[in-house]
């Protein structure tokens, strides 16, 4: 069985990383993504949805540091369910817990490798990627 989920999206708040009783590090926070589709009228309509993200141990730690409010991140990881009971109602949450977290535009910290834009344009490789 396979529970995988890929998400690309914005921060909505900085993370917020507080560490267990026994010293864990746990990054938590929340990134939008966006649907654009077009109705049956062909009305052009957009659908946020909210995703709430925990990281553990030292990708904890590196989200809390490089990560802030309006960030685009890469999210890869699994869904966490969780039920409880709440005044007779019984209540149901879902995380994204992340295995992995790739900043897409500019985190904060000095140490933050740049990355391309774009590609190369064709016909303009480096020579160093050439495999042969």
């Amino acid at each position: 069985m396979v529970n995988r989920v890929i998400l690309v999206g914005h921060l909505g708040a900085d993370p917020e990383l507080r560490y267990t009783a026994s010293g864990a590090a746990v990054a938590k926070f929340r990134i939008a993504t966006n649907e654009v589709f077009t109705d049956r009228s062909g009305t052009r309509q957009e659908r946020t949805e909210w995703h709430r993200i925990v990281a553990w141990g030292k990708l904890a730690e590196i989200c809390g540091q490089y990560l802030s409010k309006g960030k685009l991140v890469f999210i890869e990881g699994r869904i966490r369910s969780d039920t409880w009971e709440q005044e007779g109602v019984k209540r149901y949450s879902y995380d994204i817990v992340a295995d992995t977290m790739k900043m897409l535009s500019g985190g904060r910290g000095p140490d933050r490798e740049a990355e391309p834009p774009f590609p190369p344009p064709e016909g303009e490789v480096p020579e160093d990627d050439i495999p042969f």
